[in-house]
């Protein structure tokens, strides 16, 4: 780990000393937060170039989850004849596919962090964590934009009193949404940090998250499950009571444990400390095996 300290020199000059902390889980937020110019920079640099040469451009950000919720409504709502708990259909699977869409981005896109950027890392210093934090920062971007749709389809079903959303809670999502997404990009985090040595778990992350996807109820709701040893593991699931306490507040139906979702939100600010200072440590020496 490198840290910064200005000293003034004898003479009246200013000198600029790099040195390693001797802290185990220096997070090293504080020079993150000096560096917040960086990673806003870093932020629109990555959502621009994730359009580029694109004939749709941002479009892609509502074509994504509006096709994966028609796929949903067609095999999971039809062929497999899952409820949804009395939420309309389109809906449901919107709202799912979009909150799942703001972890799964964060996680696949910082799980290459290190290799991706070795480049970049070797010429200039800068906190390494400024990368992931803005890689973050796009996902939240992308689903707020979603979100604007989303309110504007929920208008039409509470109009006709399809849904009763709980609206006294709506101060809370924010809160559920960065969770979601810090959530992500502590696992895509901590993988980045693994890869610089073990290259196979790049392999495994496609398939990692797709049975990830299948152990949180985005294409099913909790209560389709049936109580016993198999829900606990989906409650134990850190993503899972939290996709549920957001259908529940935006649609009026979810079926949420707090005690469940209080270890969830527990899991999620320990994973972002030890794959942060996983992260900080792994940027020592990673040139030597990336």
């Amino acid at each position: 780990m490198i840290s910064n300290q200005g000293e003034a020199g004898i003479h009246g000059g200013y000198h600029v000393r790099l040195e390693p902390s001797g802290k185990r889980f220096d997070l090293k937020l504080g020079e993150l937060w000096r560096y917040r110019d960086l990673v806003l920079l870093l932020t629109k640099k990555s959502f621009t170039v994730t359009y580029q040469q694109t004939i749709l451009g941002p479009m892609w950000i509502m074509i994504q989850p509006i096709l994966s919720s028609l796929i949903y409504m067609f095999i999971f709502g039809h062929i497999a004849d899952i409820g949804t708990a009395g939420i309309p259909q389109i809906l449901f699977y919107f709202v799912s596919s979009a909150v799942w869409e703001l972890f799964s981005f964060s996680m696949m896109a910082n799980a290459n962090t290190f290799i991706s950027n070795a480049n970049l890392f070797s010429k200039v210093y800068f906190p390494r964590l400024a990368v992931p934090i803005s890689t973050m920062l796009v996902s939240i971007l992308k689903f707020a934009v979603q979100l604007l749709f989303i309110l504007a389809l929920m208008g039409v079903y509470v109009a006709r009193g399809d849904i009763h959303p709980q609206w006294a809670w709506f101060p809370v999502l924010p809160l559920l949404f960065l969770q979601m997404s810090l959530l992500g990009m502590s696992v895509g985090v901590l993988v980045s940090s693994l890869t610089t040595k073990y290259r196979d778990l790049l392999m495994a992350v496609n398939l990692g998250v797709s049975l990830w996807m299948y152990a949180t109820p985005v294409v099913y709701p909790m209560r389709a499950i049936s109580e016993g040893f198999l829900k606990t593991l989906i409650r134990i699931n850190p993503a899972s009571e939290v996709m549920e306490l957001i259908r529940l507040i935006m649609l009026g139906e979810g079926d949420v444990d707090l005690g469940y979702y209080a270890l969830s939100a527990g899991v999620t600010v320990l994973l972002f400390i030890f794959s942060a200072a996983v992260f900080n440590r792994v940027e020592r020496t990673f040139q030597d095996t990336v």
